[in-house]
């Protein structure tokens, strides 16, 4: 399953994709908390 998961360039792009959205995600929320905090 794992070695599947290695060779497949469709899974790959697929976990690359998640790894972006949850890097953005994470990104504003820090600048949501950043601001919040600026603004207190």
């Amino acid at each position: 399953m794992l070695e599947l998961l290695f060779k497949d360039p469709v899974a790959w792009g697929s976990l690359l994709g998640l790894l972006v959205v949850i890097g953005i995600c994470a990104y504003y929320v820090y600048l949501f908390i950043h601001n919040t905090n600026n603004n207190l």
